[in-house]
Parts: structure tokens; C-alpha cells; sequence
């Protein structure tokens, strides 16, 4: 860092450089990080919408395209129904974790740093396993996203143990309704559709 200072300094100096060149640089908070660019330089900070409704906006727009959206319609599974599904769970539950860093030490023991690479790498995770598999694996999957994804970030056992039942509420069969045939002669569709709900609850 002390070298990138004075890098910085001699680009502003040397009159080589075209008048319209611009150094573009993107960092997580770091005290390390020189005092003299941050003065010199314009600032742009992004932080996470407030509220859920903004939040599952955002990573509707910003983190999903339309193929991702229908990439589980190409595989050899027939999965597109609980991918859409666990997809606006995995959204919810990413809200969700957001959202409690506001209420301080009753939403966190510890504040964590959530961010949008934690919700892509689990979207990524979550479409490959249901395009690998034809039963959906959701211990693995529950593994991967609660305990590896975000729990990486994760440092006290409290916090660990919430994240995992919060976790469970959007990861878990009664979200995925079953698909009615005609020889599913014991298919409940009430019992389908307060599955459905579950999320909303």
C-alpha cells in the first residue's frame, strides 16, 4: 500500500499522462489503506438497500438475468419449478441476513460483512446442483450455502446456529411443491399450496 501511494503521486506529476486519464480502484474498507488517495481522489461507497422489498429488487436486477432464471430448463433434470422457487428463497434468506446488521447486537453477536458475491456463488452453486441431480440434495445444499458460503464469514457459534435456522426456513421440501400426476393418488393439493406459503410466513 505505501507503494501504491507513491504511485498515485507520480501519475499526478508526470506529464506524459494524458489530462484525461483516470485510475479507477475498488477496495473493502481497510485501515491500511492510504489516507492521502482517499483525500485526493472522489469517493463512492455502495452499501446494501434498506428493507427487504429493495433487497430482493436489487439482486433481481443486478445478480439475475433471464438465463439464469431458466438455465435449469437445459439439464437432463427436470428441476425449473424448485429452482425458481429455492431462487427467491436464497434471495429472501440473503435479505434477511442484511437486515439483521441493523439491529446491532440483537441482529449479529459479531457484524458481518454480507455481500453480493456470497448470494452469486450460491446462486451458481444452487442451479449446478439441481442440474446434476434429478432428487434435490439439500443437506449438501444447505452445507454449501449455510456453512461454507456465508458461514465462512462467520465467526461466533450463536451466530452459526441462527444462520443455519434461518437458513432452513427458505432451504427445505415444504417450499418445493410436488408435481400432480395422474397416477398421484394421494397428491394433497392443500398441503402443496401451504408449502408454497411457507416462505411468506
Amino acid at each position: 500500500m505505501p507503494a501504491l501511494e507513491v504511485i498515485c503521486e507520480r501519475i499526478r506529476e508526470d506529464p506524459e499522462v494524458h489530462p484525461d486519464f483516470r485510475l479507477i480502484m475498488t477496495s473493502m474498507p481497510a485501515d491500511y489503506f492510504p489516507g492521502a488517495i482517499l483525500q485526493n481522489g472522489l469517493k463512492m461507497t455502495t452499501e446494501p438497500p434498506r428493507g427487504i422489498k429493495a433487497n430482493l429488487k436489487r439482486s433481481y436486477t443486478n445478480l439475475i438475468t433471464e438465463e439464469t432464471y431458466v438455465s435449469c430448463m437445459s439439464g437432463k433434470t427436470n428441476n425449473q419449478a424448485a429452482f425458481n422457487k429455492l431462487l427467491f428463497g436464497l434471495c429472501f434468506f440473503h435479505a434477511s441476513v442484511q437486515e439483521r446488521r441493523k439491529f446491532g447486537p440483537l441482529g449479529w453477536n459479531i457484524r458481518y460483512e454480507f455481500n453480493d458475491s456470497d448470494l452469486d456463488t450460491s446462486i451458481k452453486m444452487l442451479r449446478n446442483f439441481l442440474i446434476d441431480n434429478e432428487a434435490i440434495p439439500w443437506d449438501a445444499m444447505r452445507y454449501m450455502t449455510g456453512q461454507i458460503n456465508y458461514g465462512g464469514r462467520v465467526t461466533d457459534d450463536w451466530d452459526r446456529t441462527l444462520l443455519l435456522h434461518i437458513l432452513n426456513r427458505f432451504y427445505n421440501e415444504k417450499v418445493v411443491p410436488r408435481t400432480r400426476t395422474d397416477s398421484d393418488d394421494d397428491y394433497d393439493e392443500e398441503s402443496d399450496n401451504e408449502g408454497s406459503r411457507t416462505i411468506a410466513k
